[in-house]
């Protein structure tokens, strides 16, 4: 079953996120990582919900997707999103 990280971002320093996604792509793509959403605009709907900006990241499973977020590779990059962004995420499972 695949899984998808989430991720409801607001970016605080553009250049900072800018760095960031340049270092943490190529972790995300060894670990099977792939873009399924990268916003340029979003339309709230209901529920109050107005999110910046929205990334879902699919992975081959859910143990992928959760291994990734707690690699060493990727925790040591967690420093920069957040003096970049500020971030919200999830992990979902799906078929």
């Amino acid at each position: 079953m695949a899984g998808y990280l989430v991720f409801d971002i607001e970016i605080t320093d553009p250049e900072a996120w800018q760095h960031y996604r340049e270092v943490a792509g190529p972790v995300m793509a060894a670990s099977g990582g792939e873009f399924l959403v990268q916003s340029a605009g979003i339309e709230p709907l209901e529920g109050g919900w107005h999110p910046a900006s929205l990334s879902v990241v699919a992975f081959p499973s859910a143990e992928a997707a959760r291994a990734f977020y707690h690699s060493d590779a990727y925790q040591a990059l967690l420093p920069l999103r957040e003096a970049a962004a500020i971030s919200r995420g999830v992990l979902v499972t799906g078929a």
